[in-house]
């Protein structure tokens, strides 16, 4: 993407423009010169020529979907498993709401858009079967080996677990998506982020990722979008799976305020039922958020005043941000959520089962590789225990759902009723 020449213009901190770079202040342009440029972006760890059809975030964002990890989200668990139902989120969908989300906040920021759907798209490729309860039963199993972390494992999928390409493992993404996928809970300079920093060490003799400052503002864009399409599509698969009712969220941060929009045309309109009111209140809920994370960005934005891609990753703080007020009622959300849906009996029980199946299989192919497939089987063979543990956590997490249940019924006598 070209960036039009001309000296800095101020920046428009007015209401937001629903037309692709319409109502813009004089002088200012799309994008902003604080947005990622793939003009002038830092590259690939191994050298292509480039395509003359797309930039190079378009290419990643067109090699993400056409990964082999991207297709297996469509049976990944989001909160429900796919056999309890067509209209629950599965991985996949969450992923599409994501960038969607990113797409509509990256445009009313000036941002790059392609970065920031690339890395809405991406961000949990390396998620295991059964959402977090597989994660929590594969970091347990993995305790003695270093354990398992989902942004870590999306970082190893893009970096060498997909393969596909002749000259190079991995999809050799830009450094600004690689940048963006390990910055996407924050700087990496904090313990929590050990995991994710063991996988990118070997970037650094290319092209380091400097642990201590933030990502680009596309990158926040899309950890916020994450935050976005969860919060709303779990009140929305809460709602279809009876675990919560309309009248719960009268009292629930964000929620309550769409509640009270929608709740006369529950007894107005004819024809409304549960299923149209859980919609209207769930959009309404998503278009608050998206309008505080556009408000309160332009605000942070416009005092920084950022004057390179590099000013926002050196800022000492997010730029893209919710406002004070709209964390505290997210914390409230998420707490409803927790209580309500999270861990409601139903919903544990079966996740009390999905770990069970995920620390069955790692420990049955950790002490018989014969139970491998056999081209996993050759590449475990002569590993030390270190390595042949993350191996097989690699294989257990790039499973679906049917795959890894299908595994432990073809491995065990009995295997849990995931229902």
């Amino acid at each position: 993407m070209t960036r039009s020449s001309g000296s800095r213009p101020g920046l428009h901190v007015g209401p937001a423009s629903n037309a692709y770079g319409a109502g813009l202040a004089p002088g200012e342009r799309f994008p902003a010169v604080y947005a990622a440029s793939a003009t002038a972006s830092r590259g690939r760890r191994h050298a292509e020529a480039e395509c003359t059809t797309r930039s190079p975030f378009q290419r990643d964002r067109d090699r993400i979907v056409h990964s082999t990890a991207f297709r297996r989200l469509t049976h990944k668990t989001q909160v429900f498993l796919f056999h309890e139902g067509d209209h629950y989120r599965t991985r996949l969908t969450h992923s599409l709401e994501v960038a969607q989300i990113a797409r509509t906040i990256a445009r009313q920021l000036r941002l790059d858009e392609d970065l920031a759907e690339a890395l809405a798209l991406a961000h949990d490729l390396g998620h295991s079967p059964f959402g977090h309860a597989g994660e929590r039963a594969l970091d347990a199993a993995m305790a003695a080996f270093g354990g398992f972390d989902h942004n870590a494992q999306s970082l190893r999928t893009v970096m060498s677990l997909e393969r596909k390409y002749m000259a190079f493992d991995g999809l050799n993404l830009t450094w600004e998506s690689l940048e963006g996928l390990a910055k996407h809970n924050g700087p990496l300079a904090a313990p929590k982020a050990a995991a994710v920093q063991k996988v990118i060490a070997p970037l650094e003799a290319w092209c380091g990722l400097a642990p201590h400052n933030w990502a680009s503002a596309e990158a926040q864009v899309a950890a916020l979008s994450d935050d976005i399409a969860y919060l709303n599509h779990d009140v929305d698969d809460g709602l279809r799976a009876g675990l919560v009712a309309v009248d719960d969220l009268a009292g629930v941060p964000v929620a309550a305020e769409a509640v009270a929009d929608v709740r006369p045309s529950l007894a107005s309109v004819a024809g409304a039922t549960q299923s149209r009111a859980t919609f209207e209140i769930t959009r309404r809920m998503i278009t608050v958020m998206i309008r505080d994370v556009v408000d309160t960005s332009r605000g942070l934005l416009a005092v920084l005043a950022p004057e390179s891609p590099e000013d926002i990753r050196c800022a000492g703080r997010a730029m893209v941000a919710f406002s004070a007020g709209m964390e505290q009622s997210l914390a409230g959300l998420r707490r409803f959520l927790f209580e309500r849906v999270y861990r409601a009996g139903r919903v544990m029980r079966v996740m009390n089962g999905a770990e069970a199946i995920t620390r069955d299989l790692f420990q049955r192919y950790l002490e018989d590789g014969a139970a491998l497939p056999e081209t996993w089987q050759r590449a475990a063979a002569g590993l030390s225990e270190r390595r042949r543990a993350r191996l097989i956590a690699d294989f257990v997490a790039g499973m679906t759902d049917r795959y890894a249940i299908a595994e432990h019924e073809r491995l065990f006598d009995a295997t849990p009723e995931l229902r």
